[in-house]
């Protein structure tokens, strides 16, 4: 079992407010992921015009309808830390914008692989990310991460079944699901690079406890193992 990322209990929810550099870092944090939530809307919705019947169609635009709602709460704490909620996620822009770009799905199926792996992955990451948090913000983070409305049931069911009228299918999804992967750590990275403030939030530049380089491979090591196990689930090989 992957190992789970270590929260810091001495995190001081005040310091949200109290430390400029903190306070940045978060409301960072909160702008890719409130644009990643959108871009997933947007995305779902158009995925929905490949959906081969009315009732997957009605799955995904309520997919992305549950997306766009997480949005409203992570606005409102990014104002309340005294930021503006567009201009937080407007550095964001271009990196998920060119992953999206990257990651076009040719199909329908290439679709729900894409919103169960792709955005698995990103919430994985910042589920990492989160454990560094104060805890109004953890906990804001995380809920907005883990809450699916059941619709990773609904993308396992559709997968696998087609796999099972089809095996071959299997395997350029399994190619595909890799692709995903190797995408979004190039965006993880390009992120990062951009916004040292994130970085800082994984390393301890801003006063609280980071993770050494020792930590930093068991991260990802557990952003891997995560990633094999969602594509097992899908019935495909990582």
């Amino acid at each position: 079992m992957a190992e789970s990322p270590a929260i810091d209990p001495s995190l001081d929810d005040g310091l949200a407010g109290d430390d400029p550099g903190y306070r940045a870092a978060v409301i960072d944090l909160l702008g890719v992921i409130s644009y990643g939530e959108i871009s997933a809307f947007e995305r779902l919705a158009e995925d929905a015009k490949l959906a081969p019947t009315m009732q997957d169609k009605v799955a995904l635009a309520t997919m992305a309808a549950h997306e766009l709602g997480k949005v409203a709460a992570l606005h409102q704490r990014v104002s309340d830390l005294g930021g503006d909620p567009f201009e937080a996620m407007a550095p964001f822009n271009k990196a998920i914008d060119e992953f999206h770009r990257h990651t076009a799905p040719a199909d329908w199926l290439e679709g729900l692989v894409k919103a169960f792996v792709g955005d698995g992955l990103a919430n994985d990451f910042y589920r990492e990310i989160a454990a560094f948090l104060d805890p109004t913000t953890r906990d804001l983070v995380v809920s907005s991460l883990e809450a699916d409305g059941g619709h990773a049931a609904f993308v396992v069911d559709r997968v696998r079944a087609v796999i099972a009228d089809d095996p071959t299918v299997g395997g350029r999804l399994a190619l595909w699901g890799r692709r995903l992967m190797g995408e979004a750590l190039t965006q993880a990275q390009r992120v990062a690079a951009d916004r040292d403030s994130l970085t800082a939030l994984l390393t301890g530049g801003v006063d609280r406890p980071g993770l050494d380089l020792a930590a930093l491979g068991r991260m990802f090591t557990r952003l891997t193992e995560r990633h094999a196990a969602r594509m097992s689930e899908l019935g495909l090989d990582a």
